[in-house]
Protein backbone atom coordinates (compact mmCIF):
# COMPACT_ATOMS: atom_id res chain seq x y z
CA UNK A 1 0.00 0.00 0.00
CA UNK A 2 2.88 2.26 0.98
CA UNK A 3 5.40 3.54 -0.97
CA UNK A 4 8.39 6.65 -0.84
CA UNK A 5 9.26 8.26 -3.57
CA UNK A 6 12.63 11.12 -3.30
CA UNK A 7 11.95 14.11 -0.64
CA UNK A 8 11.16 16.74 -3.18
CA UNK A 9 8.23 15.58 -4.74
CA UNK A 10 4.82 15.48 -3.27
CA UNK A 11 2.06 12.53 -4.66
CA UNK A 12 -1.60 11.77 -3.40
CA UNK A 13 -0.30 9.12 -5.48
CA UNK A 14 2.13 7.05 -3.11
CA UNK A 15 0.70 6.81 -0.02
CA UNK A 16 2.40 6.50 3.26
CA UNK A 17 -0.47 5.29 5.44
CA UNK A 18 -4.02 4.33 5.74
CA UNK A 19 -5.39 7.85 6.03
CA UNK A 20 -3.29 8.82 2.52
CA UNK A 21 -4.13 5.35 1.03
CA UNK A 22 -7.91 5.96 1.41
CA UNK A 23 -7.61 9.55 -0.05
CA UNK A 24 -5.50 7.82 -3.32
CA UNK A 25 -7.53 5.61 -3.76
CA UNK A 26 -11.04 8.04 -3.88
CA UNK A 27 -8.51 10.28 -6.17
CA UNK A 28 -8.35 6.92 -8.69
CA UNK A 29 -11.64 6.89 -8.69
CA UNK A 30 -12.64 10.00 -9.62
CA UNK A 31 -9.84 10.53 -12.42
CA UNK A 32 -10.75 6.75 -13.99
CA UNK A 33 -14.82 7.68 -13.47
CA UNK A 34 -14.14 11.39 -14.95
CA UNK A 35 -12.00 9.87 -18.07
CA UNK A 36 -14.96 6.96 -19.04
CA UNK A 37 -17.71 9.86 -18.71
CA UNK A 38 -15.81 11.90 -21.09
CA UNK A 39 -15.05 8.93 -23.00
CA UNK A 40 -18.56 8.62 -23.26
CA UNK A 41 -19.53 12.16 -24.16
CA UNK A 42 -17.30 12.80 -26.89
CA UNK A 43 -18.43 9.24 -28.47
CA UNK A 44 -22.22 10.81 -28.17
CA UNK A 45 -20.73 14.12 -29.67
CA UNK A 46 -19.32 12.56 -32.56
CA UNK A 47 -22.38 9.84 -33.37
CA UNK A 48 -24.63 12.73 -33.41
CA UNK A 49 -22.19 14.82 -35.93
CA UNK A 50 -22.53 11.71 -38.11
CA UNK A 51 -26.05 11.43 -37.57
CA UNK A 52 -28.52 12.39 -40.29
CA UNK A 53 -31.30 12.68 -38.56
CA UNK A 54 -32.78 15.21 -36.63
CA UNK A 55 -33.54 14.14 -33.21
CA UNK A 56 -36.96 14.28 -31.91
CA UNK A 57 -38.20 16.58 -29.38
CA UNK A 58 -39.06 13.88 -27.04
CA UNK A 59 -35.72 12.16 -27.19
CA UNK A 60 -34.01 15.01 -26.43
CA UNK A 61 -36.17 15.77 -23.41
CA UNK A 62 -35.07 11.87 -22.43
CA UNK A 63 -31.14 12.79 -23.21
CA UNK A 64 -31.75 16.24 -21.37
CA UNK A 65 -33.61 14.70 -18.00
CA UNK A 66 -31.16 11.30 -17.69
CA UNK A 67 -27.68 12.64 -18.81
CA UNK A 68 -28.66 16.09 -16.90
CA UNK A 69 -30.16 15.25 -14.02
CA UNK A 70 -30.46 11.68 -13.27
CA UNK A 71 -27.04 10.49 -14.34
CA UNK A 72 -25.09 12.97 -12.61
CA UNK A 73 -27.45 12.57 -9.41
CA UNK A 74 -27.16 8.91 -8.98
CA UNK A 75 -23.08 9.04 -9.44
CA UNK A 76 -22.79 11.95 -6.99
CA UNK A 77 -24.70 10.22 -4.36
CA UNK A 78 -22.73 6.74 -4.80
CA UNK A 79 -19.20 8.58 -4.30
CA UNK A 80 -20.81 10.94 -1.87
CA UNK A 81 -22.23 7.57 0.33
CA UNK A 82 -18.32 5.92 -0.59
CA UNK A 83 -16.61 8.52 0.50
CA UNK A 84 -18.47 9.20 3.76
CA UNK A 85 -18.22 5.77 4.44
CA UNK A 86 -14.21 5.76 3.90
CA UNK A 87 -13.93 9.14 5.78
CA UNK A 88 -12.33 8.67 9.68
CA UNK A 89 -14.36 10.07 12.56
CA UNK A 90 -13.35 13.04 14.18
CA UNK A 91 -11.64 12.20 17.64
CA UNK A 92 -11.50 14.65 20.09
CA UNK A 93 -9.24 13.24 21.74
CA UNK A 94 -5.98 11.14 20.76
CA UNK A 95 -6.29 7.37 20.92
CA UNK A 96 -4.65 5.43 23.48
CA UNK A 97 -0.62 4.78 22.78
CA UNK A 98 -0.35 7.68 20.05
CA UNK A 99 2.02 10.18 19.90
CA UNK A 100 0.92 14.27 20.55
CA UNK A 101 3.02 16.55 18.51
CA UNK A 102 2.64 20.37 18.46
CA UNK A 103 2.63 22.63 15.09
CA UNK A 104 2.87 26.00 14.57
CA UNK A 105 2.99 27.42 11.28
CA UNK A 106 4.46 30.57 11.21
CA UNK A 107 5.62 33.15 8.32
CA UNK A 108 7.14 31.10 6.89
CA UNK A 109 8.72 28.16 8.70
CA UNK A 110 7.09 25.23 11.02
CA UNK A 111 7.59 25.03 14.46
CA UNK A 112 7.35 21.25 15.52
CA UNK A 113 7.04 20.75 19.57
CA UNK A 114 7.20 17.12 21.18
CA UNK A 115 7.61 16.03 25.09
CA UNK A 116 10.37 14.07 26.02
CA UNK A 117 9.31 10.76 27.81
CA UNK A 118 11.94 10.86 30.18
CA UNK A 119 12.62 14.05 31.24
CA UNK A 120 9.29 15.83 30.93
CA UNK A 121 11.17 18.42 28.50
CA UNK A 122 9.81 20.06 25.74
CA UNK A 123 11.83 19.94 22.36
CA UNK A 124 11.21 22.12 19.98
CA UNK A 125 12.91 21.99 16.24
CA UNK A 126 11.83 23.71 13.11
CA UNK A 127 10.60 22.43 9.67
CA UNK A 128 10.76 18.79 10.08
CA UNK A 129 8.27 16.65 11.44
CA UNK A 130 10.25 13.22 12.69
CA UNK A 131 7.56 10.23 13.27
CA UNK A 132 7.78 6.20 14.96
CA UNK A 133 6.41 4.20 11.89
CA UNK A 134 3.29 1.46 13.03
CA UNK A 135 2.33 4.51 15.33
CA UNK A 136 -0.61 6.71 15.71
CA UNK A 137 0.57 10.62 15.88
CA UNK A 138 -1.77 13.17 17.02
CA UNK A 139 -1.25 16.59 15.18
CA UNK A 140 -2.37 20.10 17.06
CA UNK A 141 -2.23 22.39 14.42
CA UNK A 142 -2.34 26.67 15.08
CA UNK A 143 -1.05 29.60 14.17
CA UNK A 144 -0.05 33.20 15.40
CA UNK A 145 -0.63 34.97 12.88
CA UNK A 146 -2.27 34.48 9.40
CA UNK A 147 -4.44 31.22 8.02
CA UNK A 148 -2.27 28.40 7.22
CA UNK A 149 -2.49 24.70 5.80
CA UNK A 150 -0.87 21.82 6.83
CA UNK A 151 -0.49 19.59 3.59
CA UNK A 152 1.90 16.10 2.85
CA UNK A 153 0.30 14.54 0.30
CA UNK A 154 1.89 11.27 1.75
CA UNK A 155 0.07 11.51 4.70
CA UNK A 156 -3.38 12.36 4.17
CA UNK A 157 -5.82 15.60 3.35
CA UNK A 158 -5.19 19.24 4.88
CA UNK A 159 -5.99 20.70 7.44
CA UNK A 160 -5.69 24.35 7.88
CA UNK A 161 -4.66 26.45 10.57
CA UNK A 162 -6.33 28.83 12.19
CA UNK A 163 -5.16 31.33 14.28
CA UNK A 164 -6.95 31.80 17.99
CA UNK A 165 -7.62 27.55 17.01
CA UNK A 166 -6.19 24.35 17.68
CA UNK A 167 -6.96 21.80 15.01
CA UNK A 168 -5.91 18.27 15.09
CA UNK A 169 -4.73 15.51 12.42
CA UNK A 170 -4.22 12.53 13.42
CA UNK A 171 -1.69 10.52 11.17
CA UNK A 172 0.66 6.77 10.62
CA UNK A 173 3.59 5.26 9.10
CA UNK A 174 3.60 2.52 7.66
CA UNK A 175 7.78 1.97 7.31
CA UNK A 176 10.78 4.41 7.61
CA UNK A 177 11.02 7.05 5.06
CA UNK A 178 11.12 10.94 3.96
CA UNK A 179 8.35 12.69 2.31
CA UNK A 180 7.55 16.56 1.63
CA UNK A 181 4.51 18.76 2.76
CA UNK A 182 3.76 22.51 2.10
CA UNK A 183 1.73 25.06 3.14
CA UNK A 184 -1.32 25.16 1.02
CA UNK A 185 -3.07 27.86 2.34
CA UNK A 186 -1.75 31.15 0.73
CA UNK A 187 0.04 32.96 3.34
CA UNK A 188 1.87 36.22 2.00
CA UNK A 189 5.38 36.55 0.12
CA UNK A 190 7.07 33.18 0.87
CA UNK A 191 4.33 31.35 0.75
CA UNK A 192 5.44 28.67 -1.82
CA UNK A 193 8.79 28.65 0.49
CA UNK A 194 7.22 26.87 3.05
CA UNK A 195 8.35 23.48 3.03
CA UNK A 196 7.71 20.67 5.98
CA UNK A 197 9.89 17.29 5.73
CA UNK A 198 8.48 14.48 7.36
CA UNK A 199 10.95 11.68 8.72
CA UNK A 200 9.65 8.19 9.89
CA UNK A 201 11.88 6.10 11.64
CA UNK A 202 11.95 2.32 13.05
CA UNK A 203 10.44 2.65 16.69
CA UNK A 204 13.91 2.35 18.57
CA UNK A 205 15.05 4.24 15.72
CA UNK A 206 12.71 7.64 16.59
CA UNK A 207 12.98 6.93 20.54
CA UNK A 208 17.21 7.13 20.03
CA UNK A 209 16.55 10.35 17.99
CA UNK A 210 14.07 12.12 20.48
CA UNK A 211 16.41 11.40 23.37
CA UNK A 212 19.37 13.30 21.25
CA UNK A 213 16.73 15.79 20.57
CA UNK A 214 15.87 16.24 23.85
CA UNK A 215 19.64 16.97 24.82
CA UNK A 216 21.12 20.54 25.35
CA UNK A 217 23.37 22.06 22.58
CA UNK A 218 27.04 20.10 21.50
CA UNK A 219 30.09 21.88 23.26
CA UNK A 220 32.22 23.60 20.93
CA UNK A 221 35.41 21.43 19.48
CA UNK A 222 37.76 23.81 18.25
CA UNK A 223 39.41 26.88 17.94
CA UNK A 224 37.24 27.71 14.85
CA UNK A 225 33.60 26.74 16.51
CA UNK A 226 34.44 28.51 19.87
CA UNK A 227 34.86 32.03 18.03
CA UNK A 228 31.46 31.02 16.39
CA UNK A 229 30.14 30.59 19.55
CA UNK A 230 31.16 33.83 20.88
CA UNK A 231 29.63 34.95 17.25
CA UNK A 232 26.78 33.93 17.51
CA UNK A 233 26.66 35.90 21.22
CA UNK A 234 28.20 39.05 20.21
CA UNK A 235 25.93 39.19 16.78
CA UNK A 236 22.93 38.67 19.06
CA UNK A 237 21.70 35.82 17.15
CA UNK A 238 20.26 34.70 20.46
CA UNK A 239 17.45 38.09 20.22
CA UNK A 240 15.29 35.82 18.12
CA UNK A 241 16.87 32.42 18.24
CA UNK A 242 17.42 29.25 21.32
CA UNK A 243 19.99 26.96 21.39
CA UNK A 244 19.27 25.24 24.62
CA UNK A 245 22.68 25.10 27.30
CA UNK A 246 24.03 28.55 25.49
CA UNK A 247 20.80 30.99 25.10
CA UNK A 248 17.25 30.32 25.43
CA UNK A 249 15.55 33.77 25.18
CA UNK A 250 15.03 33.84 21.38
CA UNK A 251 11.65 32.80 20.66
CA UNK A 252 11.09 34.67 17.54
CA UNK A 253 12.90 32.34 14.94
CA UNK A 254 13.64 28.33 15.02
CA UNK A 255 15.20 26.77 17.89
CA UNK A 256 18.64 26.62 16.86
CA UNK A 257 20.10 23.48 19.64
CA UNK A 258 20.49 21.02 16.81
CA UNK A 259 19.78 23.14 13.38
CA UNK A 260 23.01 20.90 11.96
CA UNK A 261 21.36 17.85 11.90
CA UNK A 262 18.22 19.23 9.28
CA UNK A 263 17.88 18.07 6.24
CA UNK A 264 17.17 21.75 4.87
CA UNK A 265 17.54 24.91 6.06
CA UNK A 266 15.20 27.79 5.86
CA UNK A 267 11.72 25.75 5.44
CA UNK A 268 13.33 23.72 2.22
CA UNK A 269 14.82 26.90 0.46
CA UNK A 270 18.32 25.43 0.60
CA UNK A 271 19.41 21.53 0.85
CA UNK A 272 21.87 21.38 4.92
CA UNK A 273 24.98 20.82 3.05
CA UNK A 274 29.07 21.93 3.00
CA UNK A 275 28.67 25.79 2.61
CA UNK A 276 25.12 26.49 2.74
CA UNK A 277 24.69 27.55 6.35
CA UNK A 278 27.27 30.08 5.11
CA UNK A 279 25.11 31.28 1.84
CA UNK A 280 22.12 31.50 4.10
CA UNK A 281 23.29 33.76 6.55
CA UNK A 282 25.27 35.92 4.54
CA UNK A 283 22.01 36.17 1.75
CA UNK A 284 19.09 35.83 3.67
CA UNK A 285 16.78 38.59 1.90
CA UNK A 286 18.26 37.17 -1.80
CA UNK A 287 17.00 33.90 -1.17
CA UNK A 288 14.13 34.11 0.98
CA UNK A 289 13.16 38.02 0.52
CA UNK A 290 10.43 39.07 3.18
CA UNK A 291 11.84 36.21 5.62
CA UNK A 292 12.13 37.87 9.21
CA UNK A 293 15.39 37.22 9.50
CA UNK A 294 18.17 39.99 7.98
CA UNK A 295 21.13 39.51 5.82
CA UNK A 296 24.72 39.49 6.88
CA UNK A 297 26.39 40.05 3.92
CA UNK A 298 28.44 42.90 5.62
CA UNK A 299 29.92 39.88 8.02
CA UNK A 300 34.07 39.78 7.42
CA UNK A 301 34.73 36.49 5.91
CA UNK A 302 36.23 34.76 8.42
CA UNK A 303 33.29 35.84 11.16
CA UNK A 304 31.04 34.32 9.03
CA UNK A 305 32.75 31.12 8.09
CA UNK A 306 33.21 30.84 12.74
CA UNK A 307 29.85 31.32 12.38
CA UNK A 308 28.81 28.83 9.91
CA UNK A 309 31.22 26.10 11.76
CA UNK A 310 29.59 26.53 15.07
CA UNK A 311 25.89 26.06 13.45
CA UNK A 312 26.84 23.58 11.71
CA UNK A 313 28.22 22.24 14.96
CA UNK A 314 24.85 21.70 16.13
CA UNK A 315 23.88 18.45 15.87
Amino acid sequence: MSSVLPPHIQSVLAPAGEAAARITSLSWLLIIGATLIFVFVMTLLVVALRGRERARPVSSRLWIIGGGVVFPLAVLSALLTWTLARTPGWLERPPPGALVVGITAHMWWWEVRYRDPASGQEVTLANELHLPSGRPVWLGLSSPDVIHSFWVPALGGKMDMVPGRVNHLMVQVDQAGKWRGQCAEYCGEQHARMAIHVVAHAPADFDAWLAAQALPAAVPIGALVERGRAVFLAQRCNACHTVRGVAEEGKLGPDLTHVGSRLYLGAGTLLNQSGAMAHWVAHTQELKPGARMPSSADMDTGTLQALAAYLEHLK
